[in-house]
């Protein structure tokens, strides 16, 4: 029959460019994974290279840390001092490197994600466009119901094979529709991973930045003790006198204002038994970037004394914030770079803050401020006006006391 011969004719040529779309694409995709693979494979490459290098520079950074750690245990000397600062600026250079490494690395990791991203994505619009078209071709075929197949078809092994073929094709259809599906999730979750690892690589900037400046803070250390020393272990010796009398002055001092202001409030039944809240403090200032903790192991005035605080970087001239809200127990105002200008917070609970290096105090004693009010700005650059003695480079001094006794400032901030 004519319908019979042209179904017949009809369902073969369908099914010839199916199989043809199906194996042009399969050959399609194989030869562009394999380009794909072949690019991958060499940054994957790369990446090794770096990974080594970064074992490298971890190990090198290693072997200075334990050299700091040697020198320590030795008795106080200029050459001692000297020997610690050459290798804290040596294992500075050597993270500088270490950063920039990693750098490298998450790049490379990037470019490899979004190679795979457009692969993935080429391959998926493909794929919907043959399935589009297989799509039209079966709505044309299935606008016949199953009797008029039948009709048209000499016996019922034919119409069963007929009606079999199509059945074949909507399932190979639904694994075709699945595997777009699969890829498309494959798809997500590769740009989300180039997300990340783009994240990474912007904190990574901000790192390497900071390192650099960590390096050139230790330079600034040693040439500022060769000037103030002359190479003489006599001259050193008189300043680590100086530097321990400055500090026990400040904390004399401070202990005195606090215990005046406490005695103040409390006669003014002002935060009479209020609850300390550890938490409830904020940032002093903009930056987070930590250069010396409390109690820092590698502060380098340590043999004189005990870092009592957290020391924030901060641009010479950056605004300072009250930490709480609270009474200004002290504002130390300078006129020389030797002389130690700071502000001392009293808040309820015992506690109090102190902001130090200031280049400018805009607060006065017994004011109340509250959190977050600009009490000042930062200082702490060698040489300018409040900075102090003992400093190396630009940044903020921050200090919290429970009872008046120097604590962990990490621990009361968010």
């Amino acid at each position: 029959m004519w319908y019979n011969f042209n179904m017949s004719k009809l369902l073969k040529l369908f099914t010839v460019i199916i199989v043809f779309g199906l194996v042009f694409s399969a050959r399609f995709y194989v030869l562009a994974a394999d380009n794909t693979a072949s690019e991958i494979d060499q940054i994957n490459k790369q990446i090794e290279i770096r990974k080594d290098k970064i074992k490298e520079l971890e190990d090198t950074i290693a072997k200075y840390k334990t050299n700091i750690d040697i020198k320590r245990t030795e008795a106080v000397s200029l050459k001692n001092q000297m020997s610690i600062i050459e290798n804290r600026i040596a294992q500075a250079e050597a993270d500088v490197n270490l950063t920039n490494e990693k750098l490298s690395e998450t790049k490379l990791q990037i470019d490899s994600l979004n190679i795979s991203i457009n692969e993935k994505q080429t391959t998926i619009d493909k794929q919907k466009k043959m399935i589009s078209k297989i799509i039209q071709d079966l709505h044309a075929n299935d606008q016949k119901n199953f009797l008029e197949i039948m009709l048209t078809n000499n016996n019922f092994a034919d119409f069963y094979n007929q009606a079999k073929y199509l059945e074949n094709v909507y399932t190979d259809l639904g694994r075709s529709v699945k595997q777009v599906r699969l890829a498309k999730e494959d798809l997500d979750q590769k740009k989300a991973q180039a997300e990340e690892r783009k994240k990474s690589y912007d904190d990574l900037i901000v790192q390497l930045e900071n390192k650099k400046k960590d390096l050139n803070e230790k330079m600034g250390n040693k040439q500022s003790l060769l000037s103030q020393t002359q190479s003489s272990e006599l001259k050193f010796r008189t300043l680590l006198d100086s530097l321990r009398q400055q500090y026990k002055v400040v904390e004399t001092e401070v202990s005195s204002y606090e215990a005046q202001m406490r005695k103040k409030l409390a006669d003014q039944e002002k935060y009479k038994n209020a609850p300390a809240k550890i938490g409830d403090f904020d940032w002093p200032v903009a930056g987070r970037y930590v250069t010396a903790r409390f109690h820092d192991p590698d502060y380098p005035f340590k043999r004189v004394f005990e870092h009592s605080g957290t020391d924030i970087r901060a641009p010479q001239g950056s605004p300072v914030k009250a930490a709480n809200s609270g009474y200004v127990g002290r504002a130390k105002r300078c006129t020389l770079a030797s002389c130690y200008s700071y502000i001392l917070l009293i808040h309820n609970g015992n506690l109090s803050s102190l902001y130090g290096h200031l280049s400018k105090i805009i607060v006065t004693e017994d004011q109340y401020v509250n959190k977050g009010d600009i009490i000042g700005y930062s200082g702490g650059t060698p040489g300018m006006v409040g900075s102090g003695p003992f400093v190396t480079g630009a940044h903020l001094h921050f200090e919290v006391r429970l009872n008046g006794i120097p604590v962990d400032g990490m621990n009361y901030l968010p």
